[in-house]
């Protein structure tokens, strides 16, 4: 069995709630589209939200208000793929606009607890944490698009953006209500499991680039022989 193989049969239960998950959607998605309402449209929103929340309460120590805002409009995220379902106006424009936001949305994020955590939460290991995961989180997404954009399917990870994202905002919220170590315990959960995607995805993405070399070369030995 080639690593390609054994990784296929890898799902997270996410991934697994996904079709539940867009049946439950698509009424709001239909919805929205009577009302005059683009894909496009619901993502500028979300990541806008995101983003201006993001900035505004973390800096100032609201994490609890601060990730509900934020959790209302990373909502957005999953609703702009039901309105173009129900629209029919999926694109390869609102793809890269779709993933391309939630890049900065993430960073955002991150970026606002950072500056808490230098600030008003003085605590540098922490801080530094924060910026580990912002940047891993750069790295889980290139390795991906990178890989894809050669051809090869990178599919795999224990965390993706979906995983990433509830750890990181259940940590902020429950630290916001005064959760002994909960900020804590979710960036050192989320740091490990960020490095162990980033390294199952290079491995992922070095197994799928080099079968095909590798199948070549066999070919030509075979009819030399």
């Amino acid at each position: 069995m080639t690593g390609a193989e054994f990784h296929d049969d890898e799902e997270t239960m996410l991934r697994i709630l996904r079709p539940a998950t867009a049946r439950l959607l698509a009424p709001i998605g239909r919805g929205l589209v009577r009302i005059g309402v683009t894909p496009n449209t619901v993502t500028l929103v979300g990541t806008g939200g995101v983003v201006i929340s993001s900035l505004v309460f973390y800096p100032l120590g609201e994490l609890y208000i601060g990730t509900l805002v934020v959790a209302f409009f990373a909502l957005f995220d999953m609703l702009d793929g039901a309105v173009a379902r129900a629209s029919g106006e999926t694109s390869a424009w609102g793809a890269f606009l779709d993933s391309t936001l939630d890049r900065l949305s993430d960073a955002a994020i991150f970026a606002g607890l950072l500056v808490w955590l230098i600030g008003g939460g003085r605590d540098e290991v922490l801080a530094w944490l924060a910026l580990f995961c912002m940047i891993s989180g750069f790295g889980v997404s290139y390795i991906k698009a990178r890989a894809e954009g050669l051809g090869a399917n990178c599919d795999v990870g224990i965390a993706e953006r979906t995983e990433r994202l509830i750890i990181i905002l259940v940590a902020t919220g429950l630290h916001g209500l005064g959760v002994p170590y909960a900020l804590a315990t979710g960036l050192w959960l989320l740091a490990f499991l960020s490095a162990i995607t980033i390294v199952q995805r290079l491995v992922e993405t070095r197994i799928r680039l080099t079968e095909p070399d590798e199948q070549i070369l066999d070919k030509a030995e075979t009819e030399t022989s």
